[in-house]
């Protein structure tokens, strides 16, 4: 989509704006280039002066990285998922760490706020992530079961947790995919028995689950200073 020329007061501010949500909207993916300096001008009839700001701006907060000679990258479709990258990086470990904290709450959450259409939405999900790990499809293992956890942050109804772990997808995918077997085979932790203590809103339980997997992964992992 074409972005919208910017109005004059708050140039800097209004073009960051515009790029942010160009980026959200998944305009630029993260890991493509974004278009050159010059065409950005064009298309915010600003100067070259507000773009180059508000690019440096949104490198700073993690959203785009410049490559000298080469152009500038989308790193990230939200801040916080950026800060997180910058905090982590390749960091599995503590990556799961941070998984463990947020959905541990939001399983104990969703298991006390949850809805029929959000166990209708966890069942369908769950089918679909346990399809895609029969046929051993990586690439959409590692998709569908982020939005599984992502759905069951959502089910808790604490729009908050949900917007923090909302900015963690990018690192949770990736953390799904980096305990994929060195073989092709995944590593695959079921998830039935949290559905069904959501579904029957056991708390203790949903907690439990949502612990206990996380707990297996990290244990998994090799022996580093924690």
């Amino acid at each position: 989509m074409p972005l919208a020329t910017a109005r004059r007061s708050g140039l800097v501010d209004e073009v960051i704006g515009q790029l942010r949500a160009a980026i959200a909207a998944g305009e630029w993916p993260v890991g493509e280039r974004i278009p050159t300096e010059p065409e950005l001008v064009a298309s915010l009839g600003v100067g070259r002066n507000t773009v180059r700001e508000a690019v440096r701006a949104l490198s700073h907060s993690g959203l785009l990285e410049v490559r000298q000679g080469d152009g500038t990258y989308v790193r990230a479709t939200s801040e916080v998922s950026g800060a997180i990258r910058r905090l982590c990086g390749s960091e599995l470990r503590e990556v799961l760490q941070v998984r463990r904290t947020l959905e541990m709450e939001g399983a104990r959450l969703a298991a006390l706020n949850r809805t029929e259409e959000d166990v209708a939405a966890l069942t369908d999900l769950l089918a679909k992530r346990d399809h895609a790990y029969t046929e051993r499809r990586t690439e959409d293992f590692a998709h569908i079961d982020t939005e599984f956890h992502l759905a069951v942050v959502r089910s808790g109804h604490n729009t908050l947790l949900a917007e923090l772990y909302l900015g963690l997808t990018e690192v949770v995918m990736a953390s799904v995919a980096a305990t994929a077997e060195p073989s092709g085979d995944i590593a695959d932790i079921g998830h039935k028995g949290l559905l069904e203590a959501i579904e029957a809103k056991d708390a203790d339980r949903a907690t439990a689950e949502a612990g206990g997997f996380l707990d297996e992964l990290l244990a998994a992992l090799p022996d580093q200073a924690t």
